[in-house]
Formats: C-alpha cells, structure tokens, sequence
C-alpha cells in the first residue's frame, strides 16, 4: 500500500501527562472478537429487555424499545457484521449510541471495560480486511496481550441508505 492511511482522532482523544494522546474506548465481545467503540458515542449500557418487531426492516435490525418513553431502534451488531447468530444470554447487552444525532441500540454478546490506550497503538485495518465488512473497522488497536478491532460506528450504521431507521 503506497498510501499512508492516518487514523481519525476522535473526540474522547485526551493527551496523557507524556505527551502521548490516549483513546477511551468501550469495549465489547461479539463472538470470540473483541471490539471498541469510542466512549463519547456511548450513551448508556442495559441489559437485554423485550424487543418489538418492526415489519420490513433490514434483517439487522431486531426492532424497537422503549427507552424512557423514547422509541429507540435496536440493530444486532452480529448480524450487521456477519458473525453466526448465538443465542442471548445473561451477558448480553445493549449498548445505546449516538451516531450523527441518531440514538440507537446495539446488541452485543457482552461488554468488557473501558479503555484507555494510547493513540499511536491503532493501526489502519491490515490490507487484507477487504470485503463489505471492512469499511466498518476504523482501525485495529495493539493491546498487551490482544487485538482490538476499533469500529467506525457512523460507516457501521448509514442512516441515509436506511430511511427506515433516519425517521
């Protein structure tokens, strides 16, 4: 790749007391893979409650909650990026986010921490991350002892191609 590709700041970017700017990110489970969203989009993180099925949405999209009187639509981020379904269980949750002023819920198989890890540990996605899927990952984060797969949240949801959702 003759490009350099740079990683976009986001706004939970803070300068830690080196000098090295640090990321806080939410991280969460879906399958075996661990992922970070950044902690500014996170509203807030519930358990899973009964869902309401909405005719002729995407196949993503589990329904809507009510969420303190606010309809709230709920995508399975599983679905949305093509891991085999698994049954809900008591480690399931709902991350509720804000992307571009849209609220919303994302069904993940579990949250693990809040992070805070230097900016110059995030990697473009690796050339060979190709595919539909790849446009969601905004970076891939070298942690200690793992990888974690940093998602692009307004690529993830793309209100304009769902009107359904944009209402």
């Amino acid at each position: 790749m003759s490009e350099e590709t740079t990683i976009a700041k986001p706004a939970s970017a803070v300068t830690a007391a080196a000098g090295d700017e640090l990321l806080q990110l939410v991280s969460f489970k879906i399958g075996p893979e661990e992922f970070g969203v950044d902690i500014t989009k996170v509203q807030e993180i519930n358990r899973m409650v009964d869902i309401t099925k909405v005719p002729q949405a995407p196949a993503f999209v589990e329904g809507v909650i009510n969420l303190r009187g606010k309809v709230i639509p709920i995508i399975d981020l599983r679905k949305r990026l093509g891991v085999a379904h698994q049954d809900d269980d008591k480690n399931t949750r709902i991350i509720v986010v804000d992307i571009d002023s849209h609220v919303m819920g994302m069904i993940v198989d579990s949250v693990s921490e809040v992070l805070r890890i230097p900016v110059s540990t995030i990697e473009p996605p690796p050339d060979i991350a190709t595919g539909a899927n790849a446009e969601y990952i905004q970076g891939v984060a070298k942690m200690e002892d793992r990888l974690l797969i940093f998602l692009d949240l307004s690529r993830v949801i793309d209100f304009e191609s769902l009107g359904v959702l944009a209402a």
